[in-house]
């Protein structure tokens, strides 16, 4: 995995006089036999900001990690894979393509669009220029390649040609924007992962997903670092902004600064309004559950104010509202007191986090958060993959998951919700 931190590059950045994406897009080929028109992309060649394209260093054993400097926004990437297995993760681990099987003596070609951003903020829909206030060293080491100049793809399986293109103008596609807590939020490393990493998986190429969700905050966090700044400065007419805050605020409660239906609300009500006033549509999410049980095998309720907060503040606003919280009761209830502890994080032997989820957890919720902008018939519903399904009473059984791990893992927990485990 990558090392790069965000104030190396910026620095290299204001220093060097970077490759640029060509106007077209980029199109490589990592054959023996380049296609016409292609860049042909030999092994073992590492990137640098002179070329604007190569291999990020570290563990290749199971997957490899190809960067390309691209613009702020939206890019299609359409990748043509040969025979075997591929699975495809962009950026933060974000899962783009699902074990695709190409027969012997076949290739195979798919499309999926890809988010990047930096923390600069341009002065737009009414937000003043400035930056992101990123959390170092989190989000300028571990996370800094979800802020830099450059798509990455995690790809398993590898990959005969990749084409990159930026969506602009005619070409541009609504975007989905997340924002929230651990939860939410892109995890750098195993065995952490968030519903927001896996909702790309389940959206056809027509939509962007652009998760802004940080680890440890809450709404109050959002308005402090300009979080919701970044994103409203982005918004066009149809793009919608999910917001699942939850797990932190409870702490504010023991500080004596805030709670579930005074500022808790009150903040939910400021970021609504800033995304309505930019010509976006906000969707209130209630947050699930921790993995918590009763003596007779029954979920347990560990939000449950802030959760009613949540779709009071929806119905009074008049915002779609999917009510994550119900659905992670009836899912963590069929999973079972065993079965549920696959869902969520194993960073060591016999310390299972209750609160963050594994890959698994984090793919049913990412159903669940579909299911429910489904339900809710937003537009961006139409984008959805082809015969989709989620039933949490059923959910898909934990031995027929099989999407492979990133190399890279961790011991550290994300942060916040510290007495929560």
């Amino acid at each position: 995995m990558k090392t790069r931190t965000l104030g190396l590059l910026l620095a290299l950045a204001a220093q060097t006089s970077l490759a640029a994406m060509p106007a077209a897009g980029w199109r490589f080929d990592f054959t023996r036999k380049p296609a016409s028109g292609h860049t042909a992309v030999q092994p073992g060649v590492q990137y640098d900001t002179t070329r604007g394209f190569g291999y990020e260093p570290g563990d290749t054993s199971s997957a490899t990690f190809f960067s390309a400097d691209v613009s702020e926004g939206n890019v299609a990437v359409t990748v043509t894979l040969g025979p075997g297995t591929h699975t495809v993760k962009a950026e933060l681990r974000r899962l783009m393509l699902e074990n695709v099987v190409v027969p012997a003596g076949q290739t195979v070609t798919r499309t999926f669009v890809v988010n990047t951003r930096t923390p600069v903020i341009a002065a737009a829909n009414g937000v003043k220029p400035g930056t992101v206030n990123l959390k170092a060293p989190r989000e300028t080491v571990q996370e800094a390649w979800a802020w830099d100049k450059r798509l990455t793809l995690e790809i398993h399986g590898g990959a005969d040609r990749v084409e990159i293109k930026p969506l602009t103008g005619q070409d541009a596609v609504p975007t989905i924007f997340l924002l929230g807590d651990s939860t939410v939020s892109d995890q750098p490393s195993e065995p952490y992962a968030s519903w927001g990493q896996m909702l790309t998986r389940f959206f056809k190429p027509g939509v962007a997903i652009a998760n802004h969700a940080q680890s440890g905050e809450t709404f109050r966090d959002s308005l402090a670092r300009r979080r919701i700044d970044k994103i409203v400065s982005q918004l066009r007419p149809g793009d919608v902004v999910i917001l699942q805050f939850g797990h932190n605020d409870q702490k504010q409660i023991k500080a004596g600064t805030g709670g579930p239906f005074t500022t808790y609300r009150a903040e939910l009500r400021q970021h609504v309004e800033m995304v309505r006033a930019a010509g976006g549509l906000p969707v209130v999410v209630s947050s699930m559950e921790r993995r918590r049980f009763d003596a007779q095998g029954r979920p347990e309720s560990t939000l449950a104010d802030y959760a009613v907060a949540a779709r009071q503040s929806a119905g009074e606003l008049g915002v779609p509202f999917i009510d994550l919280n119900a659905t992670s009761k009836v899912l963590y209830g069929a999973l079972g007191v065993e079965g549920s502890k696959n869902a969520f994080a194993l960073p060591e032997p016999d310390k299972l986090d209750n609160t963050h989820h594994s890959n698994y957890g984090a793919y049913l919720l990412a159903q669940a958060i579909v299911a429910g902008l489904r339900d809710a018939k937003l537009p961006v519903a139409s984008h959805i993959v082809d015969g989709f399904a989620f039933d949490p009473a059923h959910p898909d059984p934990f031995d027929r998951f099989a999407v492979p791990a990133s190399p890279r893992h961790t011991n550290e927990r994300p942060l916040g919700d510290e007495a929560n485990r």
